[in-house]
């Protein structure tokens, strides 16, 4: 009897223990994340940082002068912070250049024109000098132009109209589902015979802003490319229709876009390095490129000044982190990757131990929460952190894609995430002219870097 009891005292004393720990520690993360998001709300730089990055820089296209003003500003402002250390890590990358505007008109009847708004696609090659002008033929997605056949493509442009699906709620399904057209449709109407393509903007709203992209000709020889545009949903819809009663409309396009020799950047990098785990690393980032048409306000300057802003919130609040957490904002996601390829590259060949990367690259909205590609037992874990999200609506914790740019870092082990914003507007202003420091809203953009601070210091807290 005596053992007996003595045996259930011990685990009764282990159970008041541990639930008054467990109370102890979620009081503790409780008061650190509330503490976060009241310094992000109020003391927060991200704004200002962006508002830099839109209006003095602008659009930041990988290799042009803008690109290098953003790593030299962004550079000083992690220098201000106070980090452990900030660094430039060189990386090669493209150089494309989009050149004079371009100019696009379809022709009903021989003098009668109609003007369309169009931008070359990144990556595109330049039509000859005096434009190209040829019947056009509209096509549902790539897929298509095999049922059509050499015989109806050979020298004609080819209309790629396969839109948004405007069911998907999430709007990137939608975006994956007709993004191809813009990609490949090139490379694959180049092999019907075709002289050029028009692709309608990956966007739900109809307006009249065209919206570029990358697009890739594969290893096709130079002399076989054949010129992509994007054209805007509104113009898309009108030539649609126009097609539907005058199947022998002529398209003529003209833009000078141009490939350089790549030339060098830098993924800018800074961390304050750990307490007590310093080898285990904790990467936060957004890419520092954008396209040229806007000043890539949402894409992805946001996701950038967010990332720096988690480390200046941890220094706001003096939380002194047990693991190396490092901020990284990659270079030349849009057009290459060569970043995030760099600095995964760099990370393996001196082994250095990354446990955890999160990114923001879905824009400065509203945060929903995020997703995770990790095992089912690690994400058991993180589940269950998400009841201290709620009392800030973040709600939305599945398992899914991350990021662009760290997924080169991927190996087993290692878990990465994505800030999933409210993503209904996202594709609004996506690659397009609109993508500007105006359409960024300072409250969403803040609680943005207060939710990625707060999942951010959990994984420092408690580990994998």
């Amino acid at each position: 009897m005596k053992n007996s009891y003595s045996v259930k005292s011990k685990l009764a004393l282990l159970v008041v223990i541990f639930f008054t720990y467990f109370g102890f520690s979620q009081n503790n993360d409780q008061e650190q994340i509330k503490k976060l998001y009241d310094a992000a709300l109020t003391q927060g730089k991200g704004y200002d940082w962006l508002n830099y990055l839109s209006n003095q820089i602008g659009g930041r296209l990988s290799g042009s002068v803008q690109a290098q003003q953003a790593v030299n500003y962004t550079k000083s402002q992690l220098d201000s912070l106070g980090l452990d250390k900030v660094w430039l890590q060189p990386v090669m990358v493209p150089k494309w250049v989009r050149g004079t505007p371009e100019f696009a008109y379809f022709e009903t009847t021989p003098g009668t024109t109609t003007n369309v708004a169009i931008c070359a696609l990144g990556g595109s090659v330049a039509t000859p000098s005096n434009g190209i002008k040829a019947n056009i033929i509209e096509v549902n997605g790539v897929e298509e132009l095999a049922t059509l056949g050499k015989g109806k493509i050979q020298g004609k442009i080819v209309f790629f109209n396969k839109p948004m699906d405007p069911t998907q709620i999430n709007t990137f399904n939608a975006y994956s589902n007709c993004v191809d057209q813009r990609y490949s449709g090139a490379l694959e109407a180049s092999k019907y015979g075709a002289l050029g393509v028009i692709v309608r903007s990956m966007n739900l709203r109809l307006d009249d802003f065209p919206h570029t992209g990358s697009m890739g000709y594969g290893e096709q020889p130079i002399d076989n490319r054949i010129p992509a545009a994007a054209i805007s949903t509104n113009a898309a819809d009108l030539l649609s229709t126009s097609l539907l009663l005058n199947p022998e409309i002529n398209f003529y396009f003209k833009q000078n876009c141009k490939q350089f020799e790549d030339v060098e950047s830098y993924n800018v990098i800074g961390e304050i390095r750990g307490s007590s785990k310093p080898e285990e690393i904790i990467v936060v980032g957004g890419h520092l490129d954008s396209w040229d048409l806007g000043d890539g306000s949402h894409d992805d300057g946001a996701g950038c000044v967010q990332s720096m802003e988690v480390l200046n919130l941890f220094k706001k609040i003096g939380y002194k982190p047990k693991r190396t957490i490092r901020v990284v904002l990659f270079m030349n996601e849009e057009n290459g990757l060569r970043g995030g390829t760099k600095y995964a590259e760099v990370a393996n060949a001196t082994n250095e131990k990354h446990i955890f990367a999160l990114e923001s690259d879905s824009g400065g909205f509203t945060p929903r929460g995020f997703t995770f590609d990790s095992s089912n037992k690690d994400f058991d874990k993180i589940k269950s952190w998400k009841p201290l999200f709620e009392p800030y609506l973040v709600h939305y914790f599945e398992k899914g894609e991350s990021g662009a740019d760290i997924g080169p870092l991927k190996k087993e082990g290692l878990i990465l995430a994505g800030l999933r914003p409210d993503s209904q507007r996202y594709f609004d202003y996506h690659h397009a002219e609109n993508d500007t420091f105006e359409h960024v809203n300072k409250r969403e953009l803040e609680l943005g870097s207060a939710s990625m601070a707060s999942l951010i210091y959990l994984v420092d807290t408690y580990g994998f």
